[in-house]
């Protein structure tokens, strides 16, 4: 049984296994803490710690609320102003789920403007959990050296831990991994499915306050079906969209973007997104999935978009990823790719890229490729 601490002037922060209390955290009358003149950044140079003790500090002024940024994934990122009531549910319902004690060793290496990372702290925060902090980066693990009972990490950074014998080691022995943030790849899943540890797929969004279900990647209850946590309704609207109720987390009914399907046993797996629809001569096209039919096929980094067209509406283009012209090999093997789509999932453009655009969260930029594909000149 946890022992949760949800009066915030009674909470203490342990960092590397040193512990601060709320005095050593609040910022009074402008004036830093005493945590922020012990770990704030050097004249001219960005600290990982000194954003740690301003979230801190600010977690302990006098605010009901702390300010987040969404990621921007599928258009301009947003400010929101959410309750550290709720945002202590949403730590609280995540530490019970995965039966954290307190002590663990808590991993955090995600950017703290984004609600992913300030979780991870406030799950510290109330279940007294050791924070083990490392700047954001794509390989977390590098120099890691103690064990982890939970870390939470994009799939960039997992794909990269898996590329290096040491790193993967350390990242097969985290008692307790989530991966959220972005799809995860089928070659990344099957990879995972051997760990020894668990291993969960997260589904959430900043409005939820982090995650919301979890779906097991590896052991004998590995499924593609998310499982919701308690107090979580789930239903769907007319256009088959998730609809959230959450009122722990969330006070208003949530209605998302995410084209799902529902089991009798309230679980759900995500079919794609009604905003990466594209209409291409008044077919429905799921960007989603057109991307897992080519990945297989295709050696290069890219990405499914859309741009205007005069007579299908909506075309379908092809961002890839690739240095230099492409050689007639590589152009009869895209070529051949792309014949092995239903033919009205066809791209009928093609943009190479240098890079494909990313959030700051490693997600595919959805508005930013609609952008680069709508600049580009078509023939």
């Amino acid at each position: 049984m946890n022992h949760f601490i949800t009066e915030i002037s009674c909470q203490t922060i342990t960092i590397l296994g040193k512990t601060y209390t709320a005095e050593d955290a609040r910022a009074i009358s402008g004036k830093p803490s005493r945590l922020q003149i012990l770990f704030h950044k050097q004249e001219g140079e960005e600290s990982f710690l000194a954003h740690l003790t301003d979230f801190l500090a600010e977690w302990f002024n006098d605010s009901d609320t702390v300010k987040v940024h969404t990621s921007g994934s599928t258009g301009t990122p947003k400010e929101l102003f959410v309750e550290k009531r709720r945002m202590m549910n949403s730590a609280m319902l995540t530490v019970s789920f995965l039966h954290l004690t307190r002590g663990d060793n808590a991993l955090l290496c995600m950017p703290l403007q984004y609600i992913a990372g300030k979780m991870v702290v406030v799950r510290a925060l109330v279940a007294g959990l050791n924070l083990i902090p490392v700047t954001p980066c794509g390989h977390p693990l590098q120099d890691m050296n103690q064990p982890l009972a939970f870390g939470a990490l994009i799939p960039m950074q997992v794909y990269n831990s898996l590329q290096n014998p040491t790193e993967r080691e350390r990242l097969k022995n985290i008692r307790h991994l989530i991966i959220g943030g972005g799809a995860i790849d089928p070659d990344m899943e099957e990879a995972l499915k051997t760990f020894p540890c668990d291993v969960w797929s997260t589904y959430g969004m900043t409005e939820t306050l982090s995650h919301i279900a979890l779906r097991k990647l590896n052991g004998p209850d590995a499924s593609e079906w998310y499982t919701p946590f308690e107090h979580v309704t789930l239903s769907l609207s007319e256009e088959g969209t998730l609809i959230i109720d959450a009122p722990l987390v969330c006070p208003q009914q949530l209605i998302t973007n995410d084209i799902i399907e529902l089991n009798n046993a309230g679980q759900f797996r995500i079919l794609g997104r009604k905003d990466n629809t594209i209409n291409t001569g008044g077919i429905k096209v799921q960007i989603e999935q057109v991307e897992s039919t080519l990945k297989p096929l295709l050696p290069f980094p890219f990405a499914i978009t859309s741009a205007p067209d005069a007579k299908f509406g909506e075309r379908i283009v092809l961002l890839i990823q690739h240095e230099g012209p492409f050689s007639e090999e590589e152009k009869q093997n895209i070529h051949r790719a792309c014949q092995q789509l239903p033919i009205y999932w066809h791209p009928k453009q093609l943009i190479q890229v240098t890079s494909l655009p990313l959030t700051g969260t490693g997600k595919p930029d959805r508005a930013a490729a609609k952008r680069l594909a709508q600049a580009e000149k078509y023939e």
